[in-house]
């Protein structure tokens, strides 16, 4: 019997001897960071049960903004000092506006904390402005009754400490579902569609995380005659349910990435 003629096509030839190339590629979640101490928190935590990597893209240090989300799973935006109100000042949040809303117009998920929860509701046409008394340090949320039965918040105690840090507020997008509110701030949270989400509150701070903030914006603090030992104390106090929900919050919101 004559031997079978020898494989030629390049393509079938990788698929049978090359099994490397024959595996997908790693997912990745875009995150787009502000300041070097508001990172993920313990969203990460929810991201190293996965074998999705995150992919950094620091705004704050001159990285530039992808103008559209690409082959991204999703896409995280994290707090920062800027303001929503200050695009001349910063232009690349306008490049984030952007590509919050490529992200949306491609069903991708998106979750969006303190700044990236007003730069997710700007990208969805809502106002966002500042207020005369500034959320800083440890506050009551109460979520609505529609966060009973949504997919991230359903099995949530209602009512919760969470650490807070925003001088901006905005309008609950239209078609939006509100998912809590606290005594300052009616729009704490809110979901549109079904897998975008903005939290203005910090429900991913760890304790190194707020004790980050608070000797990196302490003349903020002082401006504004607040004690930040007193806040660092109350994290104590305050953090270890706030990361008992976060935990069951991020892992869920992970979970639509794949």
């Amino acid at each position: 019997m004559n031997p079978a003629p020898p494989v030629t096509n390049t393509r079938c030839t990788v698929c049978y001897y090359n099994p490397v190339a024959m595996q997908m590629p790693t997912k990745h979640v875009s995150i787009i960071q502000h300041h070097p101490c508001e990172g993920l928190g313990s969203i990460a935590d929810s991201l190293k049960r996965t074998t999705i990597e995150p992919n950094y893209i620091r705004s704050f240090d001159g990285q530039p903004v992808p103008k559209e989300i690409g082959a991204a799973a999703g896409l995280i935006v994290m707090g920062g000092p800027q303001s929503v109100c200050e695009q001349r000042k910063f232009p690349w949040l306008n490049d984030e506006i952007r590509l919050i809303a490529d992200a949306i117009g491609h069903c991708r998920p998106v979750l969006g904390v303190c700044l990236g929860s007003q730069l997710l509701a700007a990208a969805l046409g809502a106002r966002v402005y500042p207020v005369r008394q500034k959320e800083i340090g440890w506050y009551r949320v109460t979520l609505s009754k529609p966060a009973t039965s949504d997919a991230l918040f359903a099995g949530e105690p209602r009512s919760l400490t969470a650490f807070h840090w925003h001088g901006d507020i905005f309008d609950l997008p239209r078609g939006a579902t509100l998912l809590a509110s606290s005594a300052l701030t009616a729009n704490q949270a809110f979901r549109h569609g079904k897998n975008a989400y903005g939290l203005l509150f910090h429900l991913e701070v760890t304790f190194p995380e707020v004790r980050a903030m608070v000797e990196s914006f302490a003349d903020e603090l002082q401006a504004d005659g607040l004690n930040g030992s007193a806040i660092k104390l109350n994290a104590h106090t305050y953090l270890p349910e706030l990361q008992k929900i976060g935990h069951q919050v991020f892992s869920r919101w992970v979970a639509l990435l794949k």
